[in-house]
């Protein structure tokens, strides 16, 4: 647009505003849309007054639910009345003036207000309700004012065609939008899905969470099968799609797709399940919670959570304590001088740690040995055996030295 050109058209803005200023029919509707308005306010004060639905919180009684959700309405009656005074006023300016067009244009001010209203009130999710609020209140400006088509057509306008495929701005705005609401639909629907396979108890855990991780992975594909047909793109775009991840593959996404594929291994291998306690290189341990597409989480007993690479699970070694048999056998060493009456020391221990809540008396009982002669002293080993990967060290260490100190013998270092 030209300079020349730019002047006409805001002569012709400023001609339009020019007539409304000196026109006694644009006077006469803003006189309706105050009256409209001063009587909707006016009503809403005295139904929110005098109607006992509306005039205080519900604490008590018959259908409580249903009254507190009617009382949570009442931030949307004054805008319902403006909606419904102006639809009045429209038919007394047709009436009077012969003329409506800003009593409309402020009746649909008032529509955007209703739903506005609507949404801070109703939707709780702060996700949903910004999403709401930034993109589902523009596209129904854009259609209470009649331009929604114009837009839509203008940013189907813009465009880039490769082959057979053509992205518009259209395009790309249905995908946010319909792309974020499939796949938040998707992911309330995995975490439903996933909590009723877990809950299978007739699967053992494995079993059970291949299958989650199964209905995972067919459920975000099926979703993004759907977005495509939604955006009215053809499925044969998703060989180019396919091309396109294998280069990114092949360039930057190897890690990504290891551990992926390294977490499916997992699964269907068995070599550790949910529940297991497992010691990885670098002094990581704990109990394995979950596996997922990327990495699995392991629970420490300081209340840490450490995500383990599924890779490392495949390319190096790591001790799964309760993989088949969750017996596990421990030991706890101490030192007596030379001075000692050796003989007595490993019946004493071993009658102490058998009483013990969680120390078993199979597949054997406490067993007290010598271990070494040390240059100060004799070396002891007390080994037992307890179910699970809590050895209860400072429980048996206690009790090695309240029983030798009963019995009047003297601990010494163990080196």
């Amino acid at each position: 647009m030209t300079i020349d050109q730019a002047e006409i058209e805001a002569t012709k803005v400023l001609d339009i505003l020019l007539g409304w200023l000196v026109s006694s029919q644009f006077y006469a509707q803003i006189g309706a849309i105050i009256l409209a308005v001063a009587i909707a306010h006016f009503v809403n004060r005295q139904i929110k007054a005098k109607t006992p639905y509306f005039k205080s919180q519900p604490e008590q009684g018959p259908l409580l639910k249903a009254r507190r959700w009617l009382y949570s309405c009442r931030d949307l009656l004054f805008p319902i009345f403006c909606v419904l005074m102006l639809a009045i006023a429209v038919q007394v300016a047709e009436g009077s003036v012969g003329s409506s067009w800003l009593v409309r244009f402020a009746q649909s001010i008032a529509v955007i207000g209703v739903l506005y209203a609507a949404i801070k009130r109703f939707v709780r999710h702060p996700l949903i309700n910004a999403a709401a609020r930034w993109i589902g209140i523009p596209i129904a400006t854009l259609q209470v004012f009649g331009v929604l088509d114009n837009v839509s057509l203008y940013l189907d306008s813009v465009s880039l065609e490769a082959g057979n495929i053509r992205l518009s701005l259209y395009t790309l705005a249905k995908a946010a939008v319909f792309g974020g609401v499939l796949f938040w639909l998707g992911r309330l629907s995995n975490d439903a899905g996933q909590k009723v396979i877990r809950k299978q108890e007739a699967l053992d855990i494995p079993t059970r969470e291949l299958l989650a991780k199964i209905f995972q992975i067919g459920l975000f594909v099926l979703l993004f099968i759907l977005l495509l047909q939604v955006l009215g793109l053809d499925l044969t775009a998703l060989t180019i799609f396919g091309g396109a991840l294998g280069v990114g593959l092949g360039f930057g996404l190897q890690q990504i797709a290891s551990n992926f594929i390294s977490g499916m291994i997992l699964l269907f291998e068995r070599s550790m399940k949910v529940g297991d306690y497992v010691e990885v290189g670098g002094g990581m341990a704990g109990t394995l919670r979950e596996i997922n597409m990327r990495s699995s989480t392991l629970h420490t007993g300081d209340g840490k959570e450490i995500m383990v690479p599924n890779e490392k699970f495949i390319t190096s070694a790591f001790v799964n304590w309760t993989k088949s048999d969750p017996l596990q056998r421990f030991e706890v060493a101490f030192t007596v001088p030379y001075d000692t009456d050796i003989h007595k020391i490993p019946d004493l221990v071993q009658a102490a740690a058998a009483k013990h809540p969680y120390i078993l008396a199979r597949p054997s009982g406490p067993s007290c040995d010598i271990k070494q002669f040390g240059d100060k002293g004799i070396q002891f080993g007390l080994t037992y055996w307890v179910t699970g990967s809590n050895g209860y060290g400072s429980d048996v260490h206690f009790l090695v030295w309240d029983t030798l100190k009963e019995a009047g013998i003297a601990l010494g270092p163990l080196k």
